[in-house]
């Protein structure tokens, strides 16, 4: 067991039940009253986000995660398959369990989230940047940059982001998984 001042981003733990990962969270003291820990909460089983606050000090029952190294193989009916990069032993996944799955490409090294304890997968997370093609934007207007204007981009795995005006269908862009925002054009 552990208690309010164990409280971290990415920690997972038990609530009523049911499995949730600490997204943010900020200790708060006001000037008269008891401390009290202010939480965003991530649902593992269905991925929506609540807000909790617990009491300062109060037990809460962190649960023992795996991180494990994963490759994407493809997708079917079945879900999304992976293979252990050390055992390549596989396994399909839901979609639900993986943020971004549209900017999932085949042989990309993953890392997914088990429950320490019964061997269940919790979540799919994908590297923080990932190198993609644009296949298709409208070419941008000479001239046309007064503010940061962006564009639609369609990538090589038939997500739409936004990009900036001078970027062209063929060119190589590094696209944040987090957020889905582009980075940079890739050399």
């Amino acid at each position: 067991m552990a208690n309010t001042s164990d409280i971290k981003n990415g920690l997972t733990i038990e609530l009523n039940g049911k499995l949730f990962q600490v997204v943010y969270f900020q200790h708060v003291k006001p000037g008269k009253g008891a401390a009290f820990v202010r939480t965003k909460l991530k649902n593992l089983e269905n991925g929506k986000v609540i807000e909790n606050t617990f009491p300062s000090g109060a037990k809460i029952n962190e649960i023992r995660i795996e991180r494990r190294p994963y490759q994407f193989l493809y997708k079917d009916d079945l879900g999304f398959h992976f293979m252990h990069l050390e055992t390549y032993e596989q396994i399909a996944l839901n979609q639900y369990l993986i943020d971004n799955y549209d900017l999932l490409k085949e042989g990309q090294e993953v890392e997914i989230v088990f429950h320490a304890d019964n061997e269940t997968p919790l979540t799919c997370e994908l590297p923080p940047f990932v190198e993609m093609e644009v296949t298709y934007t409208e070419p941008g207007l000479k001239g046309d940059t007064a503010n940061s204007a962006l564009k639609p981009a369609t990538i090589e795995t038939d997500a739409t982001i936004m990009v900036p005006l001078f970027i062209n269908t063929g060119d190589k862009i590094k696209v944040d998984t987090r957020s889905r925002a582009y980075s940079e054009r890739v050399r």
